[in-house]
């Protein structure tokens, strides 16, 4: 499944460090093509010599005195995948504090490629405040986390803080670098639309785009060929074909246009437009009794009565309970229907959280905690990826 796949192996200061030679072998054995670099701490408990004999390449262990004038940065571009095992708290220090001063984090600061991190450090380094503010920055900037996982620590300790075993970790490789096919391309919707009822006023919602960015970003980091289309300008990765537009029309008319084999409807649709809207800005003093409205075109409802169809996620953005939403993903038969409640305290429009309930086509729920916008995505596609390879 790596035939030919280019993966840069990091290994950092960490007695874990004697696990990263055998998964150097574990993607060796799986047709990859592995380089590896090592920190001047990581020398402390593992040889380059060890990782020579598996991969066939001398493993780079300092941004000087190497054969290239610049090897973090060749590394950086030659690498499809980076994966940080293990990953120590320092290290995630250094690369959420965009600190170069070593090979690795000089490395993973000049890659634009996706990240993998499996830390190990003890259990009290883990769960520092510090520690967990530098994950939440790293998961912002799109890397990938496994682990860590409960066990034996160094010392004799106990508890958080293991890194996850070679075997895990190669899975993950294996599903970063090999999407399945019957899934490659991604249409995602973002942002509230705007219906105009002048050349200045709209009539609108809250919707930041937050939500549809982060599910575009990382569907592009797993390699789909991911369209955007949004009312937003938020940054999106290179890969991302962004399509902007205002009116829940143009959306519609767009989206129509978009051949896809999954649809992840994360905007905020308005429901009515204005009738009439006026060519010149109302003024105050003429008065307006009253705004008319038509209905906007449904969307969600387009997609899902196609001909293929794609795979559907739809989301709900109510307050209150969870009626309404299970009612949608019936109505709308929907492959999923993501249901947040937008009146509680982070999970509402514009925050960098959310706390959502997942609804299957049977009307069974997964009920998900408080997490990050990234975080959410990253399950969300985890569970659809999941659903439309079944």
């Amino acid at each position: 499944m790596l035939a030919g796949r280019r993966v840069l192996l990091a290994v950092t200061g960490g007695v874990a460090a004697y696990k990263s030679a055998y998964l150097a072998r574990r993607l060796v054995d799986s047709d990859a093509e592995v380089k590896v670099i090592l920190t001047e701490s990581a020398l402390e408990f593992v040889g380059p010599q060890t990782f020579a004999a598996i991969t066939g390449s001398q493993p780079v262990t300092s941004l000087f005195g190497e054969e290239s004038v610049s090897p973090h940065t060749e590394l950086a571009r030659w690498a499809e995948l980076i994966v940080v095992a293990p990953a120590t708290a320092a290290t995630l220090a250094r690369v959420a504090h965009g600190l170069s001063a070593d090979l690795v984090s000089a490395t993973l600061i000049a890659s634009t490629s996706p990240v993998l991190i499996a830390p190990a450090m003890h259990t009290e380094m883990w769960e520092h405040p510090a520690t967990q503010r530098n994950l939440e920055t790293l998961r912002g900037y799109g890397y990938h986390f496994i682990g860590p996982e409960s066990g034996a620590l160094a010392g004799g300790d106990t508890g958080t803080g293991r890194v996850s075993e070679p075997e895990d970790i190669l899975d993950t490789v294996e599903r970063l670098l090999t999407p399945p096919g019957e899934a490659k391309r991604f249409l995602v919707t973002a942002g509230g639309t705007r219906e105009p009822v002048d050349p200045v006023r709209f009539l609108g919602n809250r919707s930041s785009g937050k939500m549809g960015h982060a599910i575009a970003n990382e569907a592009a980091r797993r390699g789909m060929a991911v369209t955007l289309v949004t009312t937003s300008d938020l940054p999106v990765l290179p890969t991302v074909k962004v399509v902007s537009v205002e009116t829940a029309q143009e959306m519609h008319e767009t989206v129509a246009g978009i051949e896809t084999d999954v649809a992840i409807m994360a905007a905020a649709v308005a429901d009515f437009r204005p009738v009439d809207p006026s060519p010149s800005k109302l003024a105050r003093s003429e008065g307006l009794d009253s705004i008319a409205l038509e209905p906007n075109p449904d969307i969600l409802a387009a997609v899902v009565a196609r001909d293929p169809r794609p795979f559907v996620v739809g989301f709900a953005a109510e307050t209150g309970d969870i009626a309404r939403a299970l009612d949608k993903a019936k109505t709308k038969e929907v492959d999923l229907m993501v249901y947040n409640d937008v009146s509680e305290p982070g999970s509402g429009f514009g925050t960098d959280t959310n706390r959502v309930v997942v609804i299957d086509s049977s009307g069974e729920t997964d009920p998900w905690p408080v997490m990050s916008k990234t975080e959410l995505a990253s399950r969300l596609i985890d569970r659809v990826m999941e659903r439309a390879a079944g």
